[in-house]
């Protein structure tokens, strides 16, 4: 029975979340699966991928085959490389303390490049919230003293026909003053 390690569709449409499984070769995508070993999100910016490192490792070794994307994202969480150093210490070639000093060596690597992109992330969000606020108040200001102007304006023009109906009626008085005491 050849056994894959790969990913099963769930989600709704057009936003996919993935559980990654361990499978026969001949089952559905979506069908029936022997475990499940984690879970991986692509909608996510960065992709969040929860993986059973153990369990998927102890699959490795008994020779399930990972698909391409599923092969990427063990070797993003590292099972790739523990497998590899694994297969040096079996040769030979490395000790397993060695083997466990240059595997933890790469996970802080991998693990600061993966937080470093998270933080430019938050920056470029923060970034571009700040441009929206300050173009926003620019817009707030200009519209601020157009009405700031029209209501001069409004009140310029009710000046002047307050003045102007004044000014007839101040005349007519007069006369009316002057009609009267003669």
């Amino acid at each position: 029975m050849p056994v894959k390690i790969r990913l099963s569709r769930h989600g709704r449409k057009k936003a996919p979340f993935y559980h990654i499984v361990v499978a026969d070769s001949r089952a559905p995508r979506d069908g029936r699966y022997i475990e499940r070993i984690g879970s991986y999100n692509p909608v996510t910016d960065p992709a969040t991928i929860e993986l059973n490192f153990d369990r998927a490792l102890d699959w490795l070794r008994n020779g399930a085959q990972p698909t391409e994307t599923t092969r990427a994202i063990l070797s993003y969480k590292g099972v790739m490389m523990k497998k590899h150093l694994e297969e040096g210490v079996k040769k030979g070639a490395l000790t397993p303390e060695v083997a466990e000093e240059k595997f933890q060596s790469w996970m802080k690597d991998k693990e600061s490049k993966v937080q470093a992109k998270k933080d430019r992330i938050a920056k470029g969000e923060k970034d571009e919230k700040s441009k929206r606020l300050s173009a926003e108040s620019k817009v707030r200001e200009a519209r601020a003293q157009e009405l700031a102007k029209k209501l001069a304006e409004e009140n310029a023009k009710e000046a002047k026909a307050v003045s102007a109906s004044e000014s007839p009626a101040a005349e007519g008085d007069a006369q009316e003053g002057e009609n009267a005491e003669a």
